[in-house]
């Protein structure tokens, strides 16, 4: 069963195209993750929040790049992080074009 992460922490920026340049080769890594389908980046200047929500195949590569990630953020001196675990009900959001 598919697994969807979502996770968020406090971040200082940079947002927008400097985001999407600054972290150009953190994205090529994480899209080697083991298991990952696929990552949507998310930002929230405003709020100095950033993160980002993540397709698996299933809960255990979800659940080693939670572990994973969370040792990465920590060592950048980033608290705060939280995270969500969800099952995707596959035949539901097949009827409203997700992509699974």
């Amino acid at each position: 069963m598919p697994t969807l992460l979502q996770i968020d922490f406090p971040m200082p920026g940079p947002w927008g195209e400097e985001m999407a340049t600054a972290f150009g080769d953190l994205a090529g890594i994480i899209g080697r993750a083991p298991g990952l389908r696929w990552k949507i980046w998310t930002e929230n200047e405003e709020e100095g929040v950033g993160g980002g929500v993540y397709l698996f195949e299933n809960d255990k590569p979800a659940n080693a790049y939670l572990e994973e990630q969370t040792a990465r953020l920590e060592g950048f001196g980033i608290a705060d992080i939280r995270a969500k675990v969800f099952h995707v009900n596959e035949g539901l959001t097949a009827l409203n074009a997700g992509p699974i």
